[in-house]
């Protein structure tokens, strides 16, 4: 686009529209022309946002003589105000481009802070731009409030409460309450941290927030400047927006009102970055003259995607009224893949990323071997709630030696509380006389010794080259229930070894006390389900250990190859991107959704609005889709599988059932849920048949079964389904794992459920 056209005239609309060649929609236009005033655009996915908001800065340049350089426009990333930019500059000139505007609202504060720092002639604290400078001071604070030796994992949880707090600009009381729902004495920690900063003359971006919004409070003179400098300001994202961030905007944009935000609450999904959407909702009462606009037509997915996810969100409360319509026909049918496992979704999974790289030359070459995928090929992603959620797919992918792209890599799993205290327990299990491992996991297991006598046992252990524990039944002048609780675990430490990886964490969840110990702690073993997936490919404890750390170093060290069709990624990194083929990962009660509420009329606001995230998080995972959606589900009951296709949740309604069911022959489970057609899935749109008449059917109890299941066996009592292949079962009853033939469970009616 030539830079040199001629802006001391106003141009008129019409040829606008020919000279950059403009073509919208009526509401999209509507939003391009309003350039007065308080704006809120609510903008469904797929709608063209980036687009109207380019082009309006145009049309604000060269149809009302608006200068560039007083336009402010804020993004809510780095990368997010380079594409502005570099969009702009295609359409409208690079001249131009260079003379506006793009900023993070970081980038804003620093310009505030540096500007005050002039003024009065200091020099502001320095910024930490990498929070590994502060790691040391922060561990030294957790330690010093009683959190032993914070993982890396415990690290990253209190950084995001600090976070959380500033950005939130909490008050006394809502400080006392969030560490009581947080289990961490995360106010000392703060206070003490923020003392700290201030010591060293040190600020980190929050901080640069805070400085920059009490500045503008508190100096009228700054705050003109910027004001003066920006009588235009509009904003990207604003549902990621901040309470502290929307407060920094409000003062900014209070001189002229002329504040144009793009947002949709429908997808703020970032509560726990402090994300405010509530900005968006009251929005017309915190503006005078305010005005709403909305742009509902969604261009990306085909309108089977776009109707089922428009009706699932408007299940929401905390919103505005709006539908989204697709431009686009109907195309495939919405997918259930339903699946008697999560392991199961793992192993269809490498079979559709086989299929989809099948085009790609060079599947495990080096970078210079490495090929470009067929131009036939579709960019196909699974997408799931957290990043352990893939660690199992990603460990079958290198095994398979499959590519696959990863768009964001978080090792915090592996230094989480859980999987370390398991790999610790197997590591004593193969030597125990390791007295430092020993310090770090007897309060962890059904033990009953308090610390002196723990050290003291250790100290013998050393003294006289013998297991911990035997030093204990030795020296320890110990009660009988506590020398026949030694002795139990002696036993399952010898057991595990010999056991396949996955058994071995059942066994020291079960048998060894460490399931009591998390729930005395209030914690949960939701991690450890992935680690039992990963040791279910390995035939021992050991083998457990290593492939966990080479998984750690593959993801750590991963060079994604950028032509990859098939790629990895969670569902709030997916977020304003587009795949052809999307895959949701997990969908199931426990999951997505983390926690089902029971009564939404009795909920309290927190827990409704925690909720209501979790269902824009799954709107924001369905409406990546443009052509093929695939929503996995397994034998759990899931809320949210069954609010997007429209049907009960079958499934959960035969959970209920089950309590008064004595044997799998008085019943049989909705004959076609969980298996249409080729076996996979069910199609949106296409009925799910009817029940079949009360019998005894193998093929019933195998859809119904799966792993993690409590059943009761006749002869054998209750149990715990370890795994299922073809026809065989495997059930662990007390210490023993049998191996079984579904067929003849079904056929004797040996199993309840």
């Amino acid at each position: 686009m030539d830079s040199q056209i001629n802006i001391k005239r106003s141009m008129e609309w019409k040829e606008f529209e020919t000279t950059f060649s403009v073509k919208l929609n009526q509401q999209q236009k509507e939003a391009v022309q309003s350039t007065k005033g308080p704006v809120l655009l609510l903008a469904v996915p797929g709608s063209g946002k980036t687009t109207v908001l380019v082009t309006r800065l145009g049309y604000m340049i060269y149809c009302k003589n608006i200068p560039p350089e007083r336009i402010l426009t804020v993004t809510y990333t780095v990368a997010a105000t380079k594409d502005m930019s570099e969009r702009f500059a295609v359409r409208f000139g690079e001249d131009m481009a260079k003379r506006l505007e793009f900023r993070t609202i970081n980038g804003i504060c620093a310009m505030i802070i540096q500007y005050y720092g002039r003024r009065i002639g200091k020099t502001p604290f320095e910024l930490v731009k990498d929070e590994k400078a502060t790691t040391g001071m922060l561990i030294r604070i957790c330690q010093d409030h009683g959190m032993g030796y914070p993982t890396e994992s415990d690290l990253k949880n209190v950084r995001t409460l600090i976070t959380y707090i500033k950005n939130m600009m909490l008050n006394e009381e809502e400080l006392q309450k969030l560490e009581e729902e947080s289990d961490i004495r995360i106010v000392g920690i703060y206070r003490e941290y923020c003392r700290q900063m201030r010591e060293q003359k040190l600020m980190d971006y929050d901080d640069q927030m805070l400085y920059a919004y009490n500045i503008l409070r508190k100096d009228l003179g700054v705050l003109a400047y910027f004001q003066n400098r920006y009588p235009y300001i509009c904003v990207d994202e604003a549902q990621d927006t901040s309470k502290i961030q929307h407060a920094i905007i409000a003062l900014l944009a209070a001189g002229t009102g002329n504040l144009f935000m793009v947002g949709d609450e429908d997808q703020s999904i970032y509560g726990f970055r402090a994300a405010y959407p509530e900005a968006l909702l009251s929005f017309e009462k915190k503006h005078s003259g305010a005005k709403v606009l909305l742009m509902e037509e969604n261009f990306r997915s085909n309108a089977k995607i776009v109707e089922a996810a428009d009706k699932f969100i408007q299940k929401n409360t905390l919103r505005h009224e709006k539908h989204m319509r697709a431009a686009r026909e109907a195309g495939a049918d919405i997918r259930e893949i339903s699946l008697k496992s999560r392991k199961a979704q793992y192993v269809y999974l490498m079979k559709a990323a086989q299929k989809c790289t099948t085009g790609m030359a060079g599947m495990s070459g080096s970078e210079e071997h490495r090929g470009r995928a067929d131009a036939s090929v579709t960019e196909t992603a699974v997408l799931y709630r957290d990043n352990e959620c893939a660690i199992p797919l990603i460990d079958l992918l290198e095994r398979k030696n499959i590519p696959y792209r990863m768009r964001n890599a978080d090792l915090s799993f592996f230094t989480h509380r859980t999987v370390l205290d398991v790999q610790n327990i197997i590591r004593f299990a193969m030597d125990p006389k390791d007295t430092e491992l020993f310090m770090q996991i007897y309060y962890r297991l059904k033990l009953f010794f308090n610390k002196k006598d723990a050290l003291r046992y250790a100290q013998i252990s050393q003294e006289k080259d013998m297991e911990v524990l035997d030093a204990a039944l030795k020296y320890g002048n110990l009660e009988k229930y506590q020398e026949d609780n030694i002795r139990n675990l002696k036993r399952q430490m010898v057991r595990i070894l010999n056991m396949p990886g996955d058994e071995a964490v059942n066994q020291i969840l079960t048998y060894m006390g460490y399931q009591d110990y998390l729930k005395k702690m209030g914690m949960n073993a939701n991690k450890l389900e992935t680690v039992k997936l990963i040791g279910s490919r390995v035939e021992s404890p050991e083998k457990l250990l290593e492939r966990l750390e080479e998984l750690r170093t593959i993801i750590q060290e991963k060079v994604s190859d950028k032509d990859c069709p098939f790629i990895l990624s969670t569902m709030h990194a997916s977020k304003g991107l587009e795949y052809d083929t999307v895959y949701l990962l997990d969908v199931m009660d426990g999951i997505l959704p983390e926690k089902v509420l029971a009564n939404p009329r009795t909920a309290s606001k927190e827990e409704l609005e925690t909720y209501e995230e979790e269902r824009r998080l799954f709107y924001v995972g369905v409406t990546r889709a443009k052509n093929q959606l695939n929503v996995f589900t397994t034998n759990k009951p899931s809320k949210f599988c069954s609010e997007l296709l429209g049907k009960r949740n079958l499934r959960e309604n035969q959970q209920k059932e089950y309590a008064g069911i004595k044997k799998w022959g008085d019943y049989s489970p909705a004959g076609t849920y969980g298996i249409k057609g080729n076996g996979m899935y069910h199609g949106y749109g296409t009925g799910h048949g009817s029940q079949k008449q009360p019998g005894k059917s193998y093929q019933e109890l195998a859809d119904a079964l799966g792993e993690g299941m409590v059943v009761k066996h006749k002869k054998f009592g209750e149990g715990v389904v370890v795994d299922m292949e073809g026809e065989h079962i495997r059930i662990q009853f007390g210490d023993n794992v049998k191996n079984m033939d579904l067929k003849v469970l079904a056929r004797l009616g040996m199993l309840e459920i």
